[in-house]
């Protein structure tokens, strides 16, 4: 697969401290022009949440963009939407049995060893991070740097998504250090305008 060079991931943690619902962000992350979204939920998936989901994945499908449910095999089966596992989740081969074969996995990586064992699975793109310090997490891997980015890059072929800290000041050094998309968070929701901020991320990324 091709990875958009823009991967935006609506963390409802952070969303929540703006005061914006949840669909109300995906639609002007969508309507801005992005082809790929990942929600990020870490709490648990209520009837109302559901029904929010399903919203966005409508919206996602109006926009011909990709959704990708974070962690949740269970709940990406059940809307027929791609997921996104990290070192502590399922493993592929046991999420692919839930999912089944044509659903799009990312796997998140955060060292060289790890990205060497994630290339073996059956995933379609690779994470990597975090490459710069980040707050989005709670209690974040170490930082790999420019430079891990460039070393994980030769081990793999499969498309490599760029992680933390990613800022519009920054990503351009990323994507030269060889990742193909990067991943962004914390520089969405420092805006006041999502739409306008996704607008700058699809200029500068192209």
């Amino acid at each position: 697969m091709k990875l958009p060079r823009f991967y935006p991931i609506l963390d409802t943690a952070s969303l929540a401290r703006t005061g914006m619902s949840n669909t109300a962000a995906a639609e002007q992350i969508l309507s801005a022009g992005a082809r790929i979204l990942q929600i990020r939920h870490k709490g648990q998936i209520t009837a109302d949440l559901q029904k929010e989901l399903e919203r966005i994945h409508a919206m996602a499908r109006a926009c011909g963009a990709l959704l990708i449910i974070n962690d949740r095999a269970d709940v990406a089966a059940l809307m027929g939407v791609g997921l996104h596992l990290g070192q502590d989740d399922l493993l592929p081969t046991d999420a692919r049995r839930i999912t089944g074969l044509d659903a799009v996995i990312g796997l998140s990586t955060h060292n060289a060893d790890q990205l060497r064992a994630a290339d073996a699975q059956p995933v379609e793109y690779l994470a990597i991070g975090p490459v710069f310090s980040t707050l989005s997490k709670d209690k974040p891997d170490p930082v790999v740097g420019l430079d891990g980015v460039r070393e994980v890059r030769k081990l793999t072929s499969k498309p490599l998504c760029a992680i933390g800290g990613i800022t519009r000041e920054n990503a351009l050094d990323v994507i030269a250090a060889g990742a193909d998309s990067v991943a962004v968070i914390g520089d969405l929701y420092s805006s006041d305008n999502l739409r306008v901020r996704v607008r700058e991320w699809i200029a500068l990324l192209g």
